[in-house]
């Protein structure tokens, strides 16, 4: 626990970026349909250089929360040089009535945006920070109503309550905790965008907004114009299918701690039309396990 406890104090002291280079990969965009819902696939990473699964998840385009949830068994600061990470790069789509710009789903702490590329249909898909208890992300379907590049910061009289320090305005820079770019949401002063704490994506940390990686928000800058649709859910328990075969995606909520998640998934797969297809232990088994990947329910 010290070691732990003296880890974060370092992060938060030092500066954010430092250490964090920003990985030479794409945005992750996968093709999608009706019928084939599982996206992404499943890898393994062997640790060296004394890596923290924060600095993998962030190689990989995940979140804390993400890559903690699958390997329950690693310490996140000290997982040890040769330890055999899992990379649980796969999800299935949230339940929503259409797959249309911007998704959120809380509950997993990712964004997905889904649009048309050559007649195909394909989503690209970010994780996310968002607000911490008390200061909850809202949920429903709003639209973008501002590009912002290099935002200031206004900040809220709440938060200037709690840091009497900080001045009204933030310039922008690297101080600037909105990041490079910001798309401002119809619903009062809640923002999707960029950080200058990289590890608090995947965690609950913010005041409501919603944050991206430093190299991931330019690209849903890019991709996502003004008035586009912005859907956000909480979805802990997700069901999908892939060549055929039925899978559930379970995910830890404090919010759904006192939920029956068994009843949730039943729903679902009654819902989809699924549930005659699915066996009953592997069922149970990805329900207790809560892992946060698509796991396979049926024969």
């Amino acid at each position: 626990m010290k070691k732990i406890i003296l880890l974060i104090l370092f992060l938060l002291i030092a500066n954010p970026l430092a250490g964090w280079t920003a990985p030479p990969v794409k945005a992750a965009h996968y093709s999608y349909s009706k019928n084939n819902t599982v996206i992404g696939s499943v890898k393994t990473h062997t640790v060296a250089n004394d890596d923290s699964l924060i600095e993998i998840a962030r190689v990989y385009r995940l979140g804390y929360n993400e890559i903690a949830d699958a390997n329950p068994s690693l310490d996140p600061f000290v997982p040890g040089n040769g330890a055999s990470v899992i990379i649980p790069s796969s999800w299935i789509l949230p339940d929503i009535k259409k797959y249309e710009g911007i998704v959120i789903n809380l509950s997993e702490m990712r964004l997905y945006y889904f649009f048309k590329n050559r007649n195909s249909n394909v989503a690209a898909t970010f994780p996310v920070g968002i607000g911490s208890e008390g200061n909850d992300t809202p949920t429903g379907e709003f639209k973008i109503i501002e590009k912002i590049i290099k935002p200031s910061w206004r900040v809220p009289e709440s938060i200037r309550k709690e840091k009497p320090e900080l001045p009204e305005v933030v310039p922008a820079g690297p101080d600037n905790p909105l990041g490079s770019h910001a798309l401002r949401l119809s619903l009062g002063s809640y923002l999707i965008h960029g950080t200058n704490r990289p590890w608090g994506v995947g965690r609950r940390a913010s005041h409501g907004c919603i944050r991206l990686y430093p190299e991931d928000i330019p690209k849903l800058f890019k991709l996502a114009s003004n008035g586009v649709k912005v859907t956000i859910v909480k979805q802990p328990v997700k069901v999908g299918v892939k060549n055929n075969s039925v899978f559930l995606e379970v995910h830890k909520d404090d919010s759904y701690k006192n939920t029956d998640y068994s009843k949730v998934a039943i729903q679902l797969l009654k819902k989809k039309n699924l549930i005659h297809r699915v066996v009953t232990k592997k069922l149970h088994l990805a329900l207790n396990e809560k892992s946060g990947i698509p796991v396979e329910i049926s024969e």
